[in-house]
């Protein structure tokens, strides 16, 4: 397996955009006109636009999830919600990016917390967790899948395993540090079968790369092929369990299928702040949290999230502790694959 490339960041500023009440406006016009007046220092918090990081594209899984939970949050929290996006390196470019915004909690992270933690385990960030970024709120958890699209020949997880036993079988994934990466490695491994990762830089290209039959097979979170629908066929969920069997086709587990005895492997949700800001500003971090919890408490926050095709069953809803707890687990499976996951 060949060691992962790590691109060269893209220039920043990446797309920026801007939500309120349910619209969203592009570029600094759209920002100066709903700025509007009161934005100064020294007012209650906020006293200017949120902003929101985003280390992945416009459009994306993370992307979708951020705006369901700011239609919501803009309930609890005065103020408006300005987006930015900034892909790359697996993640690295948006945590850089964020590192360098003012720590003074008007700037947050919507963090993915298996792939990214996974990448900050990786590569030479100088970023770690704890030190100089808390994870304050989790909100949706799910299990990672493999998946073909609808005119893909493999009809199970056992049918793509006997081809991987006379082929490399090549599985398209949204990047190397992931923990759907994590599963088919390991599975590769356990089977003494070769799959082939094949990063696009985002789950929509992923999904696609299979739905074109240019590659053999997808790994991502079960989430995107519930989106796709039919355009999906599940063959296997990395869990313990299928906490959707009903939009998946009753898809079994990998272990139950295969035998294996790989690890459950997730992702989650989960709201960062800088640890600068964290320390400095203890009662703004507050009414973050606080704001935060009473939207995963909100009635109308199940309806958001089933509105964008994400089951209700995923909502998984964790203060700090459990955040930073998910946080350090997902570093722990880092550090058991490493190997595989760097092809040394």
């Amino acid at each position: 397996m060949p060691k992962p490339i790590r691109p060269t960041p893209p220039a920043l500023p990446r797309r920026r955009f801007l939500q309120s009440s349910g619209a969203v406006v592009a570029g600094a016009a759209g920002l100066a006109a709903l700025a509007g007046p009161g934005t100064a220092f020294g007012q209650a918090f906020p006293s200017r636009n949120l902003e929101i990081v985003i280390p992945t594209g416009v459009g994306g899984g993370a992307d979708r999830d951020a705006r369901a939970f700011t239609q919501v949050w803009g309930r609890h929290l005065d103020t408006n919600f300005e987006f930015g996006y900034y892909p790359g390196a697996a993640g690295q470019v948006g945590y850089e990016f964020y590192m360098n915004r003012e720590p003074d909690a008007h700037s947050v992270l919507f963090a993915n917390l298996g792939p990214e933690v996974i990448m900050l385990e990786l590569q030479d960030t100088g970023i770690e967790i704890g030190r100089d970024i808390v994870y304050i709120q989790q909100t949706l958890s799910e299990p990672m899948a493999v998946w073909v699209g609808p005119n893909s020949p493999f009809r199970s997880i056992e049918h793509l395993v006997e081809e991987a036993r006379r082929r490399p079988v090549t599985v398209s994934v949204s990047r190397l540090p992931h923990p759907a990466s994590i599963g088919m490695l390991a599975l590769g491994e356990e089977l003494g079968v070769e799959f082939v990762l094949v990063p696009y830089g985002g789950g929509n290209p992923s999904a696609m790369a299979a739905i074109t039959l240019e590659v053999d097979c997808c790994a991502l979170p079960i989430t995107n092929t519930i989106v796709l629908d039919d355009q999906a066929r599940v063959l296997g969920v990395f869990a313990d369990g299928n906490p959707t069997p009903a939009e998946t086709d009753d898809a079994p587990t990998i272990n139950a299928a295969l035998g294996t005895a790989i690890p459950p492997l997730s992702s989650s949700r989960a709201w960062g702040i800088h640890r600068a800001a964290y320390d400095a500003y203890p009662e703004r971090v507050q009414i973050l949290k606080d704001s935060m919890a009473a939207t995963l408490a909100d009635p109308e926050y199940p309806d958001v999230v089933t509105g964008t095709g994400v089951p209700t069953a995923f909502i998984d809803a964790g203060d700090e502790a459990v955040a930073m707890a998910t946080a350090e687990s997902m570093r722990t499976l880092a550090r058991r694959f490493r190997t595989l996951l760097s092809g040394s």
